[in-house]
């Protein structure tokens, strides 16, 4: 949700306003599907990757202001907390050298922005949560200067009725604490990847981006650490949907409008069922007057959906001619270890994703919905040492699972995209050193911990040293 806005405060009458212009817009949607009124081409990926300022202690450096002014950057752009940043590379066609394209993209954006974070006595680190963030940091005067992100504070406090936000975190340990604003949600970065596809070919692709969150949070797991507890594999996964829960507000009853959610069922016909959920099921935040903008390119419903964290989320957008395309954006991975483990996640993703939704059946033929999202949670929680069902109803050690059945897929996959096999090679070798030693991103942080005592400075210092020298994760000393 990057657009920025004008105002923070709204009446009665702009939310009325804004819920007739959404149901509008989603009339309109609805006659594009009708018509097949989108782009004919898919097969287009990219990403984007959130990152922490970190100063020369390890502490969280609350400097993104003074830091995108020194970047002046259009591809970096401020995130939640002045802590925090978001890298942007372009979209590119999925073949050939995609990948090393992909890889030299990263690599050069975030020597740009070490080299902007130095002349603040500063870096930057890529990791799900930093180890040296404390719950004290999270406090509102630590908030970006954007009206969104005060308005989307606002509404979901005034939908909670003042009630604060309670985190309940039960893991290798437990945490318990409660939050008066939504800055726990600036605790978590992530490494989200987009991929443009057909209209006909989105509801396979969407289905099987569900089914993939589980063994792809397990593979990219790198935030088991919060408030010096360790609790799940990729702790961002609860902390996310608990910091901007709307518990004890509006239609607490409905499940659904949790504004983070795995979401409700596989798609049937086509992802217009998800924005016209978005219509009926979520109550605006931010109602905004984009009267002003032409209602062919769906301002109101675009922001709205916006304000839905969907772990896979449809994404509308438009070609240089106007021509509305969908997009898939895959939530689930956090940020780091390394630039060669983010991109080998992005191939591993990109192959599985293709591989599979060529493959599939009816989704539901072959794994309830709801053991797909039990599967999600479990493989957050324990990562590659979780039991997962997969297709079938065969339940699988889910480092098996990888092992035996996913890592073939993704090659397949990747294959039939005419990737460039020696990068297909390179990157997938990655994910399966990783897999086979179980050396994960959070493996390492515990790891490190037990080694040398808890000492989150140190082990953010380590960490940022071993993610300087470019070597992916599985490969760090403790």
């Amino acid at each position: 949700m990057g657009q920025e806005i004008s105002r923070s405060t709204f009446t009665r009458q702009d939310f009325q306003r804004f819920q007739t212009c959404l149901r509008q817009e989603t009339t309109l949607l609805t006659e594009w599907f009708r018509k097949g009124r989108f782009a004919p081409t898919g097969g287009m990926g990219g990403f984007e990757i959130e990152a922490w300022l970190v100063d020369r202690r390890g502490m969280p450096a609350p400097l993104n202001q003074r830091f995108l002014e020194r970047m002046a950057n259009p591809l970096v752009v401020p995130e939640l907390s002045v802590f925090n940043i978001e890298l942007n590379t372009p979209p590119l066609p999925l073949c050939g050298d995609v990948l090393r394209r992909m890889h030299a993209n990263l690599d050069s954006l975030w020597r740009d922005c070490q080299q902007a974070a130095a002349e603040l006595d500063a870096t930057v680190t890529l990791i799900g949560i930093l180890p040296t963030l404390r719950d004290q940091d999270l406090i509102p005067e630590n908030m970006s200067s954007q009206q969104r992100y005060q308005a989307i504070n606002d509404q979901i406090l005034q939908r909670r009725r003042g009630q604060p936000m309670e985190l309940i975190i039960h893991g290798t340990e437990t945490l318990r604490l409660t939050h008066q604003d939504v800055m726990l949600e600036a605790a978590t970065t992530s490494f989200q990847t987009h991929l443009q596809v057909t209209v006909n070919q989105a509801p396979a692709f969407f289905n099987a981006a569900l089914l993939l969150s589980a063994p792809m949070v397990a593979v990219a797991a790198n935030s088991s650490l919060l408030f010096g507890k360790t609790l799940w594999e990729e702790t961002r996964i609860p902390l996310f949907e608990q910091g901007v829960a709307l518990r004890g507000g509006e239609r607490a009853d409905d499940p659904t409008c949790q504004r983070v959610t795995f979401g409700s069922g596989y798609i049937r016909e086509s992802l217009l069922e998800l924005f016209t959920e978005n219509l009926t099921r979520y109550p605006p935040l931010l109602p905004v007057d984009l009267s002003g903008e032409s209602a062919e390119r769906l301002p109101h419903l675009r922001l709205h959906n916006g304000t839905i964290w969907r772990w896979n989320r449809p994404l509308l957008g438009f070609e240089a001619d106007g021509t509305p395309h969908l997009r898939i954006e895959h939530r689930v991975m956090p940020a780091g270890p390394s630039i060669p483990d983010t991109i080998a996640n992005a191939a591993f993703y990109y192959g599985l994703i293709h591989g599979l939704a060529r493959a599939l059946p009816s989704p539901s033929a072959v794994l309830d919905f709801t053991q797909c999202r039990a599967n999600f949670y479990a493989a957050a929680r324990d990562g590659l040492r979780a039991e997962v069902v997969w297709l079938n109803g065969r339940r699988w050690p889910l480092q098996q699972l990888v092992l035996d059945e996913l890592l073939p897929l993704a090659r397949r996959g990747l294959q039939a995209l005419a990737m460039d096999a020696a990068d297909v090679t390179d990157y997938l070798d990655i994910i399966t050193a990783r897999v086979v030693s179980g050396r994960t991103g959070a493996d390492w942080q515990r790891r490190f911990a037990r080694r040398h005592v808890p000492d989150w400075a140190a082990l953010t210092l380590a960490y940022q040293v071993r993610q300087q020298g470019g070597t992916p994760v599985h490969e760090w000393a403790v």
